[in-house]
């Protein structure tokens, strides 16, 4: 599909969605502790996202090329596992140390937003610490580079160049993406790049962020469920994510 200009009007409907969206992952992170089960944090998701009048956007989601429709509210995705883990297929009971990324979308009015954070189970050790920071400035940068007259390759190429002095590894098959109508749109935000290529970005475009690191290689598979995808290696992975609009000095957070 073409990439889309979202109208003031439409803005306005997802700045009111961000915020409610924004309410949901901290009431979400604060239920993350050892013996909590990742089905009640999805059940909590649903229950918080249809009180405030809206839909979340993943549920019975089906992209081109899936197998079978998202079966849950939010993507909970624990330790090694990178993005779309399943919690209520095979619940997950939490345990001190784990890492934990908690990926959600919901529908305000008929606009989507998209957001991800990844928070630690109790006391983590000092590797998954790190990675936790460094990705969490890996999105920052990737914001600070988003403006009118950047490219996506402008966004890739600072998170990239954040990135590869500190020796993570950069997911490349999942990147940042467009939203708004739909939970996918064009144009493709990769999390590595050169400066220059890519999408021009204009005001009134959103795109959702997200860098994706891991503290071994690059390298991912796929599980069984046809939805979580994993380190090759085992190694931790962190994620988080922001919804954006673009404007001509910068962007404006969404999710926040």
């Amino acid at each position: 599909m073409a990439i889309t200009i979202k109208t003031p009007e439409d803005i306005a409907v997802l700045r009111e969605g961000g915020k409610r969206h924004a309410f949901i992952m901290k009431e979400l992170a604060a239920m993350v502790s050892p013996g909590v089960s990742t089905k009640d944090i999805d059940d909590r998701a649903r229950e918080l996202t249809l009180e405030g009048g809206d839909v979340p956007a993943f549920l019975n989601y089906k992209p081109y090329g899936a197998r079978r429709p998202y079966p849950a509210s939010v993507c909970i995705s624990v330790n090694d596992a990178i993005v779309h883990g399943i919690p209520n297929e095979n619940p997950i009971i939490l345990k001190e140390g784990d890492i934990v990324s908690l990926d959600m979308g919901i529908t305000h009015k008929g606009m989507i937003t998209d957001t991800a954070i990844t928070v630690p189970v109790g006391k983590i050790s000092p590797e998954a610490k790190a990675l936790l920071v460094a990705t969490k400035r890996a999105l920052e940068i990737g914001i600070k580079a988003c403006k009118a007259g950047a490219t996506t390759g402008d966004i890739g190429a600072a998170i990239e160049g954040f990135v590869n002095p500190l020796g993570y590894g950069i997911v490349r098959e999942l990147a940042g993406h467009g939203v708004g109508y739909k939970v996918h749109e064009d144009p493709y935000v990769p999390n590595y790049g050169k400066r220059g290529e890519g999408a021009k970005l204009k005001p009134g475009m959103v795109i959702a962020i997200e860098p994706m690191l891991n503290v071994g290689g690059d390298d991912i598979m796929l599980d069984d469920d046809d939805w979580t995808y994993r380190t090759a290696d085992g190694s931790l992975s962190a994620h988080f994510e922001h919804t954006v609009v673009v404007t001509e000095k910068g962007c404006e957070i969404l999710t926040k």
